[in-house]
């Protein structure tokens, strides 16, 4: 079943709201196990954004959601890296990471909202959001934001999981959404959640390991 021929009722299924409380409770209670439980699954997802970012031009990069700082040693050493994220706990995983692994090209660290972010616009010419955009309480919000901070021709680019359109996944997805709060993130969202796809126009999309579970998505900055 495409999600397109889901009626109303079906697509409008209970959704826990995610505020900023829920999501420091929910990433205070992972950030000791965070790296073991989610760093192997998502790990080629990471390192492929990475790997994109390190081709893009520019060197001001912004990653938002830097979590406990897993991408940060992937980075090119020319590239000043700034990380934000809205927990301390897993934020101060990352400054160990920084400091144990002497990561010269991170140029700061910060506790910070994603979706009212302090930086003045224009800041940046790349930012990166790995497994945030389902866990920020408002996803366009969060979109607008990364737009904002970041040049007119820059890049954005996401990697996320994004709801299945059918099968056993997509119910099993539209399930778990009344969860989110415990869960700390959206099992159930669409990339409509983040863009709209009648102004914002996708420059590259692709499935990224294992299973094809997570996707990069790039988007070309309008400013």
């Amino acid at each position: 079943m495409s999600s397109l021929n889901l009626s109303r009722e079906d697509r409008d299924h209970p959704r826990a709201a995610l505020d900023a409380a829920s999501v420091r409770d929910a990433y205070r209670r992972w950030a000791g196990i965070y790296d073991v439980v989610f760093g192997g699954i998502s790990g080629m997802g990471r390192r492929r954004a990475v790997e994109v970012v390190n081709m893009l031009p520019g060197t001001k990069v912004l990653e938002v959601g830097v979590g406990t700082g897993l991408a940060l040693p992937l980075y090119r050493r020319n590239l000043e890296v700034v990380g934000i994220d809205l927990s301390r706990d897993m934020l101060k995983k990352a400054h160990e990471r920084v400091e144990s692994e002497k990561l010269d090209h991170v140029n700061g660290l910060l506790e910070m909202d994603a979706e009212n972010m302090a930086f003045a616009s224009d800041s940046f010419d790349v930012a990166a959001a790995m497994f945030v955009a389902s866990v920020v309480p408002d996803a366009k919000k969060l979109f607008a934001e990364m737009s904002r901070v970041v040049r007119p021709g820059g890049h954005l680019l996401f990697v996320n999981h994004f709801a299945a359109e059918g099968g056993f996944r997509w119910w099993l997805e539209r399930t778990m959404a009344p969860l989110s709060r415990t869960l700390g993130w959206h099992p159930d969202f669409m990339v409509t959640d983040l863009l709209d796809p009648s102004v914002t126009r996708v420059e590259a999309r692709e499935a990224c390991p294992p299973f094809g579970l997570f996707t990069l998505v790039r988007v070309r900055n309008g400013g």
